[in-house]
């Protein structure tokens, strides 16, 4: 007897529709998807309720094509639309109707309520299957650089920016006087004098607003650091009056001058230079932000800053997190976080009442190597004095035992799921401009991180109890 194989055969036809939900195993994440949308109230979805025009796809199976799409790694809307053709599972979210490029983005575009309604919603989903505390949650933050939608080559410094406006008068002053002479060297074929001053002069207006713009950040920068030289220099003051010693000078006062290096860059004004990888090289980029819980790992809160680092990130990081992700009891975050004004903010309320909420901070960068007097067993160090600054108190808290077992969670929550967002989803650069737009998006990447999570921990049949 010959060898026996399974007849394939591609030609004819299927006697009966098949049912897309058997072409998809139970536990696959795009059943998950679909009963966690379900699951959520969609309200605040932009729809057009004069019924006029073309039908409309329902928010539900729009929402749950973008969440498991960014869960997957699939980002841009064409290659979304795309999926819809070749993907089962998305074939089976999208019940084999093929929303185009243009509905997607423009869904993704306009729904930020809906995206922000939902991320909150299902948080509040993790603490109804009893995956999330409900209150006095330990969250550790960080931000990650992630691409804008530009390139660095289209940006420009204020100092060159000022050269170049000076090079583009002058040459605007040779094409009139060209212009004005009979006997002038014609310039190259397709080329007129006419539209090449137009050019130059659109080119200088597009370069003096990008001066303005530097200009303004740098009179809102002085703003702000202005305010806190007044508040050090009080305080400097003060200790001096109480006839502490106070050791070198006052920090010099700022300046309300825009910087030769700082940049504009045309394609995306609100992103910015920044370092990256390690400070190795330059990207242009955004700052996205992120506030996980412990011990589930979800993300409570996200958000996105312009800034090129966290210096003044702590106090909106955990503003970002919403109430519905209730109280939070310690926040761990890195050096770069750190300051004793940022400290204070988050401790106290604006009454100076304690917040009920400490938070754990490095004051300097450390090796990852531990020697070994690091490893061996050391008594509880010594309490800091009365009158000690923050910056004291903050470097005790964290050699004591409990401040130490506490901090070790920062490193194994919150970078592990950037590199979960980077590498297994691919993540790495925004599709939309603007810091709204790349706002929204974080928030979407964010959501489909968590609801993809969610489908990890096994909340699928404790979704399928709770209905």
């Amino acid at each position: 007897m010959g060898p026996r194989f399974v007849n394939i055969d591609r030609d004819t036809p299927l006697l009966l529709p098949p049912n897309l939900r058997d072409w998809v195993s139970p536990d696959h994440l795009a059943h998950f998807v679909i009963d966690a949308v379900e699951a959520l109230d969609l309200r605040t979805a932009k729809v057009n309720h004069r019924g006029t025009g073309d039908e409309q796809f329902p928010p539900a199976m729009m929402l749950a094509l973008l969440i498991y799409s960014y869960a997957t790694g699939t980002f841009g809307s064409r290659r979304i639309e795309r999926s819809t053709f070749d993907s089962v599972p998305v074939r089976m979210i999208t019940a084999d109707t093929h929303p185009d490029h243009d509905t997607i983005c423009a869904f993704r575009r306009e729904n930020k309520a809906l995206l922000s309604t939902s991320f909150v919603q299902v948080l509040q989903l993790a603490q109804r299957v009893k995956l999330l505390k409900v209150g006095q949650i330990t969250v550790a933050a960080d931000g990650t650089k992630v691409l804008a939608h530009a390139s660095k080559h289209a940006a420009v410094s204020y100092e060159r920016a000022g050269e170049m406006i000076a090079e583009l008068e002058l040459e605007v002053q040779q094409l009139l006087a060209k212009a004005e002479a009979a006997d002038a060297t014609p310039l190259e074929d397709g080329l007129e004098i006419p539209d090449e001053i137009t050019r130059r002069q659109e080119r200088k207006a597009a370069l003096e607003k990008a001066r303005a713009e530097i200009e303004a950040r740098a009179h809102a920068r002085y703003a702000a650091e202005w305010a806190e030289h007044e508040k050090k220099l009080a305080e400097r003051q003060a200790r001096q009056e109480r006839g502490e010693k106070v050791g070198g000078k006052p920090s010099p006062a700022p300046s309300s001058e825009a910087q030769p290096t700082e940049q504009y860059n045309f394609t995306d004004p609100e992103s910015r230079i920044m370092k990256a990888g390690s400070g190795s090289h330059f990207e242009q980029a955004y700052n996205a932000q992120a506030a996980a819980e412990v011990e589930s790992r979800l993300i409570v809160g996200a958000r996105v800053s312009p800034a090129p680092n966290d210096k003044e990130q702590l106090v909106p990081t955990g503003q970002g997190i919403p109430a519905e992700a209730g109280s939070v009891a310690a926040v761990l975050v890195d050096s770069g976080f750190h300051s004793e004004n940022a400290v204070h903010a988050v401790e106290h309320t604006a009454s100076g009442a304690p917040s009920g909420t400490v938070v754990y901070a490095a004051v300097e960068k450390t090796g990852h190597h531990r020697s070994v007097a690091d490893l061996e067993k050391k008594p509880e160090a010594e309490p800091p004095t009365t009158g000690a600054s923050g910056t004291e108190i903050m470097r005790h808290r964290l050699k004591t035992r409990a401040g130490r077992t506490l901090y070790k969670l920062r490193q194994q929550t919150i970078e592990p799921i950037f590199g979960i967002i980077k590498a297994a989803l691919g993540f790495r650069q925004f599709r939309l401009r603007g810091l709204a737009k790349v706002s929204l998006e974080w928030m979407l990447v964010c959501l489909a991180y968590n609801v993809r999570r969610l489908h990890v921990l096994g909340a699928g049949p404790k979704l399928a109890g709770l209905s």
